[in-house]
């Protein structure tokens, strides 16, 4: 849906197959994976750094691409939510802004801000899944347990969102549908932030999924930080919250302090500093893989104190690391 007559206005037209070249164009090699001293694999994708006055620092590829976000938009998704009356604590928002892991300190966030509306896992209309972590997924296969809605990576959001409807009193039901007023209300606010969305398409958890370009993500996403607005204070103070001990957005958010970052989807990352540096990238061929290295390049030439393999990502062979996943752009 590009326009609803009672929500916010969106420009632009459908992706279609047919323009598969011309997206290409967007795309630059920007990491290669390499396997015992040998290039197997090239990464292409658009990358764009802010620096601290909110200017295009550089790029490679193309800033205005527009791009799914997926995830990556969850900070200004529970940004609109906290507009609208959603008033809970940090750690609660923190998995408002979560691609959780579904370890047991998320599910209990998201028991517990369903539990402040009055309502509990049975309301959430996100797609089943199992967790992320897989010692979490293992305890849940031994427990007996079957793909839920709980334990998927967006029922933080979706717990927000019932929760944001509850406090307006609009319908806990169908409020994951485009033209539920907390959709509606999370659009108009998105557009107010980038400027422009693209096409509304279905992210993997059944919600919305607007598109917007890389460089209004970063924009948008900087204003938070710079603002030091409550969705920034709360993942980065609980950054164990928004992904994982083991994910690369809570591990790089603990060697920055104050660094906010938040991944998405098919390789989409944006970070940003409350003194206005920022990154967004896209990794074309949706590899989560080259997401990390890519923004810590990024953010290295912004002058962030961080190694190059701060979040290593190793190759394997036979058990063993025998390579790594190497930016192209920035600094090595």
């Amino acid at each position: 849906m590009d326009q609803d007559p009672q929500g916010p206005t969106l420009s632009g037209a459908s992706p279609s197959a047919d323009a598969a070249d011309a997206i290409a164009e967007h795309y630059v090699p920007v990491a290669v994976t390499e396997r015992s001293g040998v290039v197997e694999s090239v990464h292409h994708g658009a990358v764009v750094v802010l620096d601290a006055d909110g200017r295009v620092a550089w790029t490679a590829g193309d800033p205005d691409a527009m791009v799914y976000p997926r995830s990556a938009l969850k900070p200004l998704q529970a940004a609109a939510m906290v507009g609208a009356g959603l008033d809970v604590e940090d750690r609660l928002l923190a998995v408002v802004c979560a691609s959780h892991a579904g370890r047991p300190e998320h599910l209990a966030a998201v028991g517990e801000l369903l539990a402040c509306v009055g309502l509990d896992a049975d309301a959430l209309e996100n797609t089943p899944a199992w967790p992320l972590d897989p010692a979490a997924h293992d305890d849940a296969v031994r427990n007996g347990c079957v793909p839920s809605a709980i334990l998927q990576n967006c029922s933080g959001k979706h717990a927000g969102m019932l929760a944001t409807s509850v406090v307006n009193g609009w319908a806990t039901q169908a409020y994951s549908q485009v033209e539920h007023p907390v959709q509606q209300l999370i659009l108009s606010a998105l557009v107010g932030a980038v400027g422009e969305v693209g096409h509304v398409g279905v992210d993997g958890c059944g919600a919305p999924a607007p598109m917007v370009t890389l460089v209004a993500l970063a924009r948008a996403v900087r204003a938070l930080a710079v603002e030091r607005h409550a969705v920034h204070v709360a993942m980065t103070g609980y950054p164990e919250l928004v992904g994982g001990p083991d994910r690369d957005v809570t591990l790089l958010m603990r060697l920055v302090p104050g660094l906010l970052v938040k991944d998405g989807a098919e390789g989409v990352q944006v970070a940003a500093l409350p003194d206005g540096r920022a990154v967004a990238l896209k990794i074309a061929d949706g590899s989560g893989r080259a997401r990390a290295p890519v923004t810590i390049a990024a953010l290295r030439t912004l002058g962030v104190d961080l190694a190059a393999d701060a979040v290593p990502k190793p190759i394997l062979g036979h058990g063993r690391s025998v390579g790594a996943v190497r930016a192209l752009v920035g600094l090595p």
